[in-house]
């Protein structure tokens, strides 16, 4: 049963969507991941033990991992506050350090990990969003496991909240998977904080993230530790999530096996989505992207478009406008009707190059090889 079935199951849990995931993406803290400045060696094995058991089960995982400041910093002079420059030299050192951590806890389930380093420009301009989107894909094509943290060396924003909920959500939407997992300090959302309010109810399943839920993220959870750059950033990347089609499950990571726990029914809260990711994206293109030029297809490429097949060069007519790669621009038929929008994965020079010849001369005409669609069937909407 895929995910979007068991969430459509009235009382599906947190259990039930990780069970049911296709492509997961966990978020990892630094304080589970780091103890006294040295990687959390035992806790991380553990975790990889999970991930391992999830990939054995087919399931897709990704992992958005904080720790690069806090790894760095143990290794550099000095102490007390630090500037912003200093802590993009700690990311610096530690990113390194970081990864081998990785490699280590799951190299010995014969996993690869794969480092990806994210801004908030790579996860918001369309073009630099394709190319991440890409790289994810080949990553895990191969079977390799991403790892994906903030390049804290060259970011600001980010690093001064100290907020990679936020990114893990970006990322769960880059990668269009179904399910976020937020490994937090606490296991769940609460309606107000637990450890001053005896009455404070545990919420189990959320299905709209209405102003008095997300008001829950603040003063309700602040002494638990949940508070700005706690809850309330979890509840903030679940509404990212949600609104790419990506459910939400925020749990407590302190047990030595985190997902392992969450299979076996720990406490949890499971933030469901309205739609698939693939259906958010579709949205997205369809209403949320101003065209920037237009391609004519022949006859043969509107049937297979509505066939289900990707735009092939060889079915373009005519190139408008001054788009580049990435952009949308519509799809016109012969007679000038609008048959749909899509984003084009070459530029209009490139496009206009290629327009009417097969795939197979697109390195020739171009002096490199790039995909054989002009646009990909994931990444085109049709009229109905």
């Amino acid at each position: 049963m895929g995910i979007d079935a068991v969430l459509n199951t009235a009382k599906a849990t947190a259990t039930d969507a990780l069970a049911g995931t296709r492509r997961v993406v966990v978020k990892v803290g630094s304080a589970l991941l780091i103890d006294d400045g040295r990687p959390a060696r035992d806790w991380l094995d553990g975790l990889a033990s999970d991930i391992a058991h999830l990939r054995g089960e087919g399931r897709e995982v990704i992992v958005v991992s904080s720790g690069s400041i806090a790894l760095g910093r143990a290794r550099l002079p000095g102490g007390g506050s630090m500037r912003l420059a200093d802590k993009q030299a700690a990311a610096s050192v530690g990113q390194s350090l970081l990864m081998q951590a990785w490699q280590a806890a799951l190299e010995p389930h014969g996993l690869v990990v794969g480092q990806i380093l994210l801004t908030r420009d790579d996860t918001e301009r369309r073009r630099r969003w394709l190319n991440g989107r890409a790289t994810l894909e080949a990553l895990l094509g191969h079977g390799v496991v991403p790892v994906v943290n903030e390049n804290d060396t060259v970011a600001t924003e980010e690093i001064c909240y100290g907020d990679n909920d936020r990114l893990a959500a970006r990322t769960a939407q880059l990668a269009r998977a179904d399910l976020l997992v937020l490994l937090s300090d606490v296991d769940g959302l609460y309606t107000a904080d637990p450890r001053r309010d005896f009455g404070a109810r545990h919420l189990a399943r959320v299905e709209a993230l209405t102003p008095a839920i997300m008001a829950m993220g603040g003063d309700a959870n602040a002494v638990a530790g949940v508070g700005t750059g706690g809850m309330a950033t979890k509840l903030q990347a679940a509404a990212i999530a949600r609104a790419a089609g990506c459910a939400t499950i925020i749990t407590s990571g302190e047990a030595p096996s985190p997902l392992r726990a969450l299979k076996e029914g720990a406490r949890a809260t499971l933030i469901t989505a309205p739609d698939t990711p693939m259906a958010a994206y579709k949205a997205w293109i369809a209403g949320s992207v101003q065209p920037a030029g237009e391609l004519t297809l022949d006859d043969g490429a509107v049937r297979a478009l509505r066939a289900g097949r990707s735009l092939l060069p060889a079915g373009v007519t005519a190139v408008a406008g001054a788009f580049g790669k990435g952009d949308s621009v519509r799809l016109l038929d012969a007679a000038g009707r609008r048959v749909g929008v899509g984003l084009v994965a070459y530029g209009a020079r490139e496009a206009a190059l290629i327009r009417g010849r097969r795939s197979d001369k697109i390195e020739t005409l171009l002096g490199y090889p790039g995909p054989a669609a002009l646009i990909h069937r994931d990444d085109l909407v049709l009229e109905a």
